[in-house]
């Protein structure tokens, strides 16, 4: 037993000081540094374009045998939309301020452009698969156009282990606490049952995921907007001094509170940008997996689409929480009596709702937790199948039947256990596997804006849906696949 102490120690002692580093020093600049470079690159897309970003991915949804742009966005907005979106953001409140919402926000809005960089690399490298549906993401587009297999390989692996493992135990220990605490259910009891509807959905393969989300996350967005909107209205006399406290705090202005660290800039941006890019996921290299599996016309226009999803993820679901948590007398409360101790963000979350709708905001937000959540769990899967697949090439269906039975032990360990080790690990990969990934979108950016610069010629022109030819945008057409995007005959 003291050996494991000791080697738990160790392995911390290395961990903590380099994921600090990746996040506080690298990330946090390279993440901003990025999106703003994308943005400015793109000539502000996320303003110009944000209309039609909405109208296509609404108009997305039919895709003859394959998976729709609808269904690749729903799967991508499954991941995005999870823990992080209920205790992440009340964590970042208590830890960061008020001032930490404000950086969540500045994190979505250069993620817009982040994004689709991101989607459309995935989208112009995907390939075709035996099942009918395509194959793209970071590690494809890596090795396709960098010529970096190594590099590639780094990033399937760190994505695995956070999102094949350790993030899918942690969202099922979310929905655990949360039917716990509102129903009084045995966290094994959850356990077993959500073994059980993950497998059921996760052995139909990707489009199973796929169709499975397109149902339940409009309807679960949807509900816990209007909630929110609820709670603004009753609220509303209240919310100029909300985004005032908001504002002030991101720039160290007001009282210090937040617990021990109290109002900071640096803390506010750090646990802003964190959770912000944990929620919305624009860089971090995960939503291209998804993105690569839409059957689209043109690159583009599903890298528009995955853009529309931060906008749904940051600034409307995040947003709704830190309404239900600002303008509650939970969150005051807490300041003013327990200043500098842990809480347990979800609790936080559901007290905050409690206070407003009573006992319906508890059984409200543990109903909202197991869809967010679970739909995360079966994204997460659909992420990591892409990606064991490309590790494995010979040996895929083998190597899916393992992740499998992974992913569904994850979920029953997460639901019973408080893994504080594997969370920790899985933040240090997350932030290693966001670095790849941005390094990469930084060097093949180019290829990303003539596929935009492609796309919106053709739409001056008046062409209704753009169609992409290879040989007329990329200098290198030989690098993607002739039967996925073939060349345009020539009308002579």
């Amino acid at each position: 037993m003291e050996f494991i102490n000791t080697l738990h120690d160790a392995v911390y002692a290395v961990m903590t000081p380099l994921s600090d580093f990746v996040w506080t020093y690298i990330l946090l600049y390279l993440l901003l540094g990025a999106g703003l470079l994308f943005t400015v690159l793109t000539r502000f897309m996320q303003f110009r374009l944000f209309g039609h970003m909405a109208r296509v991915t609404f108009n997305s949804r039919g895709s003859g045998s394959g998976v729709s742009g609808f269904q690749a966005f729903a799967t991508s907005l499954a991941a995005r939309v999870g823990t992080g979106n209920l205790a992440g953001v009340a964590i970042a409140l208590w830890v960061g301020g008020p001032g930490a919402i404000f950086w969540m926000w500045m994190t979505a809005l250069v993620g817009f452009a982040t994004s689709f960089i991101e989607s459309t690399l995935a989208q112009t490298y995907k390939k075709r698969n035996e099942d009918g549906v395509f194959r793209g993401g970071p590690a494809y587009y890596i090795e396709r156009a960098l010529g970096q297999r190594w590099m590639s390989v780094l990033f399937a692996i760190f994505l695995l282990i956070a999102y094949g493992l350790a993030f899918n135990g942690a969202q099922s220990n979310t929905i655990a606490q949360g039917l716990s605490q509102a129903f009084s259910i045995p966290n094994w009891m959850t356990g077993v049952a959500l073994v059980i509807i993950t497998a059921l959905v996760i052995y139909g393969g990707l489009k199973s995921v796929a169709r499975t989300a397109e149902k339940i996350v409009p309807i679960m967005a949807i509900g816990y907007f209007l909630v929110a909107l609820y709670v603004l209205v009753v609220n509303i006399s209240e919310v100029p001094a909300m985004l005032e406290l908001i504002v002030k705090s991101a720039f160290g202005y007001g009282p210090a509170v937040g617990g021990a660290v109290g109002y900071t800039i640096k803390i506010a941006m750090e646990n802003g940008i964190k959770r912000g890019l944990f929620s919305n996921e624009a860089g971090m290299g995960s939503a291209p997996n998804a993105a690569a599996q839409a059957d689209v016309k043109h690159p583009a226009a599903q890298g528009l689409v995955q853009s529309f999803g931060v906008f749904i993820d940051t600034l409307v679901i995040c947003s709704c929480t830190a309404v239900v948590i600002l303008l509650s007398g939970v969150y005051e409360r807490l300041m003013s009596t327990s200043p500098g101790q842990d809480i347990v963000g979800i609790q936080l979350t559901q007290d905050a709702m409690v206070d407003h709708l009573g006992s319906f905001g508890e059984i409200f937000i543990a109903i909202a937790i197991f869809l967010f959540a679970f739909t995360s769990i079966i994204a997460n899967f659909s992420y990591s199948q892409i990606n064991i697949e490309y590790l494995f090439k010979r040996h895929a269906k083998l190597a899916v039947s393992v992740l499998r039975v992974a992913v569904l032990a994850m979920v029953m360990i997460g639901s019973v256990a408080q893994l504080q080790f594997v969370w920790d690990f899985a933040d240090l990969a997350m932030g290693l596997m966001a670095t790849t990934n941005l390094i990469a979108i930084l060097l093949l950016c180019p290829v990303a804006l003539r596929v935009l610069k492609d796309y919106e010629r053709q739409r001056k022109d008046g062409v209704r849906e753009p169609t992409f030819d290879p040989k007329g945008v990329l200098k290198r057409p030989e690098q993607v696949d002739a039967d996925v995007w073939p060349a345009r005959e020539s009308t002579v």
